[in-house]
This record gives C-alpha cells, sequence and structure tokens, in this order.
C-alpha cells in the first residue's frame, strides 16, 4: 500500500469559541475546505463543553461521530434516541437532527459527507506497554487513519520503518491509495504514565 503521513502537532491546530464552550480543528479534508461553508469530506475537531446545557450545530448532510474523552455527557436526538456517554463511549447520529448535550466534556468528533464511512476506536496503554494496530488496504477506495493523542507520550512505528513521537494533543495522519496488503502500526507507550490515543479510519 502506498501511503503519505503527516504530523500534525498540538501547536498547529487551530482552536475558535462556539455557544457551548471551545472547538479545536485537528484536520480537515479536503485540506482548503472551509468548514463554515461545510465543502469538507471529512473533519476531525476536539471540542470542550462548558455549559451543562448546549445544543449542536445543525449539519444537514453530515453524518457524525463523537467520542467523549474526559467526563460524561447525555445526548438526546429529538425523535430518535437517547444515550449516556462516559468516557471512551461514542454515539452515531446524522448531523440534521435535533441534538441537546447534558454535562460539561471534551470530545472527539468525526464528521463526514456522503460518500464516506468511517469508525473510531480507542486505545489504553499502561506504562511501557504497546500494543499492533492495522490500517487496512484501501482497495478502489481512498483511506485515512488518524491517530490521536489523547494523553500521555506515544512512539508509532510504521512498519519497521519510519517512526514517528506523539504527545498529547497531537495527531498523525496516514493516507494510502491503491495496494492489497494493509499497514502494521505498533504503538508503544514512550512515557511514565498510561497513554490513551483514539484511532480514526475514514473510507472515501
Amino acid at each position: 500500500m502506498s501511503y503519505a503521513v503527516e504530523l500534525v502537532r498540538k501547536q498547529q491546530q487551530a482552536s475558535s469559541n462556539w455557544s457551548g464552550g471551545t472547538t479545536t480543528q485537528i484536520a480537515i479534508y479536503p485540506k482548503d475546505a472551509v468548514y463554515s461553508e461545510r465543502n469538507f469530506k471529512w473533519r476531525l475537531s476536539s471540542a470542550v463543553v462548558e455549559l451543562e446545557e448546549s445544543v449542536f450545530t445543525s449539519l444537514p448532510g453530515i453524518h457524525r461521530l463523537i467520542m467523549v474523552l474526559d467526563g460524561e455527557m447525555r445526548l438526546e436526538h429529538e425523535g430518535h434516541h437517547t444515550v449516556l456517554l462516559k468516557p471512551f463511549d461514542q454515539d452515531s447520529f446524522s448531523g440534521d437532527w435535533t441534538t441537546k448535550s447534558f454535562g460539561k466534556v471534551r470530545d472527539f468528533n468525526l464528521m463526514m459527507a456522503a460518500g464516506c464511512t468511517g469508525q473510531l476506536t480507542p486505545f489504553e496503554l499502561e506504562d511501557k506497554g504497546s500494543t499492533t494496530v492495522t490500517v487496512t488496504k484501501p482497495g478502489s477506495h481512498k483511506i485515512t487513519s488518524a491517530l490521536y493523542c489523547v494523553e500521555g507520550t506515544l512512539n508509532v512505528l510504521i512498519g519497521d520503518k519510519s517512526s514517528y513521537d506523539l504527545q498529547t494533543g497531537d495527531l498523525l495522519l496516514l493516507s494510502g491509495t491503491g495496494g492489497t496488503e494493509d499497514l502494521s502500526l505498533t504503538l508503544t507507550n514512550s512515557g511514565g504514565s498510561s497513554a490513551h490515543v483514539v484511532k480514526a479510519d475514514i473510507k472515501y
């Protein structure tokens, strides 16, 4: 599989205010897409919700995955379902639903336009522990796998070749096209306490 790697440091990510707190855009595709113009195929972000009750921005045509990183949040999707999310729990819903949230949290969001599919997978690594994760072969699609360091210090070894060090808030993006083989990544906790990482897999 041929792939491109991009390391996005926390300092490179732009934050802005919204009605319920602050949000940080971690990555967007295409790179020249503008969130406010809704011309993206997918977007990764993290928000800090500072109000006990808030209403989500309406995003018609966008599918959303949201995962709580810190705190607890109850989501009420009017006419659909209600769910209580604790750390590393997630919910999947349509951006055109009327959604209210209850609880002060930090969360992780994947937004996808039509033609995209995706999933979020959390990992916890104990002190000096490691795990192997797989980037699935693209087939006829383009894929991006993103590793977001929620907490701690990580080393990511791609196959047996290149190595990257991630601190809290950093993101590693691997975008692949073509190829018939999966790609193996080894994640190692290189810090002195437990580490958490969220892997986002997007096909488009």
